[in-house]
């Protein structure tokens, strides 16, 4: 018997039925994991009053809007923030942008201790800095961070953080429509060990990079591959949160589909081939009733398979507020690939579009499956439907406060 279970453990283990170890039974657990976060009441909690600012010596001129590059080019500063066990979080300091220095050892190159956050500040036509919907980042972040032992912080204050940082810089937004500052939080597990544990040291970090539209040369659908021979996440695994160990194994079927004339995968699940992401970015279609003719905007449900994104819950809250009246059905449910391509042969496919922080919207041509093509709707002569077309129109008028909304977060000068 195992030494670690504990007395309650062990009287579950006596029940065990024959056939597998004892301690299987005491030690299982469900798919839903609720992780406790690396911080403690007992330890400093992040405070913004403490924050202290120096600034770069060789201030940078922004770059023609037309010259930018999503992720190529950096602000000034950074936002850091260092965590110890000991002690919780450390005075928040900005500081000149530079490299980190870390020992060869540090436990994020080992074991992948590292969450982010990507999030956009905008400038709107008074000159204002505005955040979207920054509480469901934190939000995020904090779920993230929790999830493989790094502390977690008050949302508020860092929200109260991230608009201060984004104010300092705001000279290096462009102020135009379609261009933003992108801001990418990170944490990272800054304990110098090769030992597999909590991380005992940990630095909260923000970067910022200024960048134009998504689609450059203007709006621009894709083509995606179904990709059923590798799986980006599965139930009970990390999928649903924002890690960067997630991003990197997607990056090999990505380049096999782009060497087959596809912009990107269309992630499949399971035996029953179940639509979750594309790409990057969460998934959505509408579809007509095969029985009715009632117009159904589908999304995959947060079933652990599908990262929370904020761009996603976006789309559904105004879709229900503003195509539900129009008759429209709006779901969160699995659906297969083999329903798309049903709905795609008998007409019934209207649109299809991912959703996410880069591009808000981007629009699906063709999905190709098994050896033949998924029409999503659209006319050679079109790159958008009407629902991407009105979701991107929505959510930009909030993001530049066109529309006042409570979304939109104003930053003080």
């Amino acid at each position: 018997m195992r030494p670690f279970l504990r007395s309650s453990a062990l009287r579950s283990a006596a029940k065990a039925p024959r056939g597998l170890p004892a301690y299987y039974y005491a030690t299982a657990r469900p798919f839903s994991v609720k992780a406790a976060a690396a911080s403690s009441s007992s330890r400093r909690p992040l405070d913004p009053s403490k924050l202290h600012i120096t600034k770069t010596k060789h201030p940078k001129t922004l770059s023609k809007p037309e010259d930018l590059v999503f992720g190529k080019e950096f602000t000034d500063h950074m936002l850091t923030i260092e965590w110890t066990e000991k002690d919780g979080w450390l005075d928040p300091q900005i500081v000149p942008y530079q490299n980190l220095s870390l020992d060869p050892a540090t436990c994020v190159f080992h074991y992948a201790f590292e969450c982010f956050e990507g999030m956009k500040a905008y400038k709107d036509k008074n000159g204002q800095i505005r955040l979207f919907r920054p509480d469901k980042n934190m939000a995020r972040m904090n779920k993230s961070s929790a999830r493989i032992a790094l502390p977690t912080f008050e949302p508020t204050a860092m929200i109260e953080l991230v608009a201060k940082f984004a104010q300092l810089e705001k000279n290096l937004i462009p102020d135009q429509r379609g261009y933003s500052l992108y801001l990418r939080p990170t944490m990272i597990g800054t304990q110098k060990t090769l030992g597999v544990g909590a991380p005992g040291s940990a630095l909260l970090y923000v970067i910022a990079s200024p960048v134009g539209p998504y689609y450059p040369t203007g709006f621009k659908a894709v083509s995606l591959e179904a990709t059923d021979y590798a799986v980006r996440a599965w139930p009970g695994g990390v999928g649903d949160k924002k890690l960067g160990a997630n991003y990197a194994p997607c990056i090999v079927p990505q380049l096999e589909a782009a060497g087959r004339g596809f912009q990107q995968n269309l992630w499949l699940f399971g035996e029953e081939q179940y639509v979750t992401e594309v790409g990057t970015m969460n998934m959505f279609a509408a579809i007509k009733d095969k029985a009715t003719g009632q117009k159904e905007l589908v999304t995959a449900p947060l079933d652990g398979t599908i990262l929370e994104g904020v761009t996603r819950d976006s789309v559904l809250a105004l879709a229900r507020e503003r195509l539900v009246p129009e008759g429209w059905k709006i779901s969160e449910r699995k659906y297969t690939i083999k329903e798309l391509a049903d709905a795609s042969k008998e007409g019934r496919l209207i649109e299809a579009f991912g959703a996410g922080t880069a591009a808000i919207v981007s629009p699906i041509r063709k999905i190709s499956w098994k050896g033949e093509m998924i029409d999503c709707g659209l006319k050679e002569t079109e790159e958008s439907g009407e629902i991407a077309l009105r979701m991107k129109n929505w959510i930009e008028g909030i993001q530049y406060g066109e529309e006042e909304h409570e979304w939109s977060y104003v930053t003080k000068a």
